[in-house]
C-alpha cells in the first residue's frame, strides 16, 4: 500500500482545561497509529489568540501532527475531526519531497541557534539624580 507524510495542523478549543486537551491530543494520535501511521512528530505550539473568531472563539490551541501512513487514512482522521465538537478546525495536507527537506533544515538552524545565542541580562541605566531634577523642572515651566 502507498505511504506518504502527513501533515495535520488541529485548532481545538482553548476553553478546555489542559488535561481534556492532552487526552484529546492522545486520541488523535491513537486514531493515527491503529489505522495504519506512524507519528513522525507533533508539535504543540499551545494557546495562541485568533485573527477572528472561529466558532464564538478568540482563542485556540494548536497541535500539529507529522505522520507517515497509507493514503486512505486522511478521511479517516478527518472524519473523527468534524465529529468531534472540541475541534474548531482542521486542515491535513501532504508533505512533497522538499517541504520536508524545508523542515529539516528548519530544525537544525533552530538547534544551531539556541546553541549559539546567550542570555545577556539587559540592565536598564540609572538615571541621574540631576537630570530628574531638570525633568521636573521643564514640566513645571
Amino acid at each position: 500500500m502507498n505511504k506518504h507524510v502527513y501533515e495535520s495542523a488541529v485548532l481545538i478549543n482553548a476553553a478546555l482545561d489542559d488535561e481534556t486537551i492532552k487526552n484529546l491530543i492522545e486520541r488523535i494520535k491513537e486514531t493515527i497509529t491503529t489505522n495504519g501511521g506512524d507519528i513522525l512528530e507533533i508539535e504543540d505550539w499551545g494557546r495562541k489568540r485568533l485573527a477572528y473568531q472561529v466558532k464564538k472563539s478568540k482563542i485556540g490551541y494548536y497541535a500539529i501532527f507529522r505522520f507517515n501512513s497509507p493514503t486512505d487514512i486522511v478521511p479517516k482522521i478527518e472524519r473523527n475531526y468534524q465529529l468531534d465538537e472540541n475541534i474548531l478546525r482542521y486542515l491535513t495536507i501532504a508533505l512533497s519531497k522538499d517541504a520536508l527537506e524545508q523542515i529539516e533544515i528548519d530544525k537544525s538552524l533552530q538547534t544551531q541557534l539556541a546553541e549559539e545565542v546567550e542570555v545577556i541580562p539587559v540592565v536598564p541605566p540609572e538615571a541621574d539624580e540631576d537630570d530628574e531634577e531638570n525633568n521636573v523642572k521643564d514640566e513645571l515651566t
